[in-house]
């Protein structure tokens, strides 16, 4: 299973930036606004349908947007970069959310133990909504990659980071290529 989605999640996302690209060419705006919104939206729909086919794959409906479950794993898409840089730099937009919450929640443990203050580590009850409707025996892996209008898909690698309470910096605990970074496929 995880050599057909290493090769269907690049091709998902190649799809995902000609879509967009196709996007922001018909709308003819100065601005990369078509691009950014409609990479965001055909990131999700493109690993749906590139992802359902696989045995033990079922799409989850959060916050708007189809999410693949593949088995006991959730599949997270995030675009960290325009331009190619290391994984290690990724960050998300805000520190809270629903991809927050599904990093903290079904990520792995955090590499370095916390300050016991008896305090509740993830609140469930201020959990985003929709992360309340994935059981939470599952496992994320997220599948970050950098892209641009421009340069298409450059880089994309999937693994398992944490995220620490009110950062928005990724904590690699594995990552992996899955597009050789001096080969990217053009869009």
């Amino acid at each position: 299973m995880a050599g057909r989605l290493a090769e269907s999640i690049p091709a998902c996302l190649v799809e995902a930036h000609a879509r967009a690209r196709h996007a922001h060419e018909e709308v003819r705006t100065r601005t990369q606004e078509a691009y950014g919104h409609g990479l965001h939206a055909a990131q999700y729909e493109t690993l749906a349908a590139g992802l359902e086919p696989i045995d033990g794959a079922a799409s989850r409906r959060l916050q708007g947007r189809t999410v693949m479950v593949v088995g006991s794993n959730v599949i997270l898409p995030i675009r960290y970069a325009q331009r190619d840089v290391p994984v290690t730099a990724a960050r998300l937009r805000k520190a809270y959310g629903l991809r927050a919450d599904l990093i903290r929640r079904h990520g792995p443990k955090p590499l370095q133990l916390t300050l016991d203050l008896d305090l509740e580590e993830l609140d469930e009850e201020h959990l985003h909504p929709d992360v309340a409707l994935l059981p939470p025996e599952l496992q994320l892996i997220i599948v970050a990659y950098a892209c641009s209008l421009e340069q298409g898909v450059i880089r994309v690698e999937w693994g398992s980071a944490e995220l620490l309470h009110g950062d928005r910096r990724l904590i690699w605990h594995h990552h992996e290529p899955l597009l050789p970074p001096a080969d990217p496929r053009p869009a």
